[in-house]
């Protein structure tokens, strides 16, 4: 497996402190981001799940804790709209140029507006998807939230 992706890439042009961690991926896991979190033996609450979904039909990205689930009301409302709807698994994988398992809000083929879940603010370091399969990448919130340029709010329910 290769530790360089366009998320890493995209990290170490911006000279953004990071590490990367390798893990055996379970293609069959219910749950890829409490997998992710049980291999790398963290909390669950540190890993963040990326989710590509759209509000009032303009794609967005949502970093939120893996053991959590997202209010679309709550997500429609933080990024100014009505509605929210998740993507199709091959409408995210079209958008960002990664595979579902894989899919980071970093590097993505077409970057979207992105919102980091408020909580995750309150953790050292957090882990996001590296770009790849089994790839999880470390780094401190507030340097996630630069990078991207994100927003911030409490979307989870």
């Amino acid at each position: 497996m290769s530790k360089t992706t366009r998320a890493t890439l995209a990290l170490s042009k911006a000279g953004v402190a990071h590490s990367v961690h390798a893990y055996d991926y379970d293609p069959d896991a219910p749950r890829i981001g409490l997998q992710a979190a049980e291999a790398l033996g963290l909390a669950p609450e540190r890993v963040l799940k990326t989710l590509m979904a759209q509000v009032d039909g303009k794609p967005v990205c949502a970093l939120v804790p893996s053991d959590r689930e997202v209010s679309l009301k709550r997500l429609a409302a933080a990024f100014g709209g009505k509605a929210a709807a998740m993507l199709r698994p091959a409408e995210a994988e079209r958008l960002t140029g990664y595979h579902v398992g894989g899919i980071s809000p970093l590097g993505q083929k077409r970057p979207v507006p992105t919102l980091v879940e408020a909580a995750a603010l309150h953790h050292e370091t957090v882990f996001v998807n590296g770009g790849q399969r089994g790839l999880q990448v470390q780094l401190a919130p507030a340097d996630l939230v630069a990078v991207l340029g994100a927003r911030t709010a409490a979307v989870v329910s």
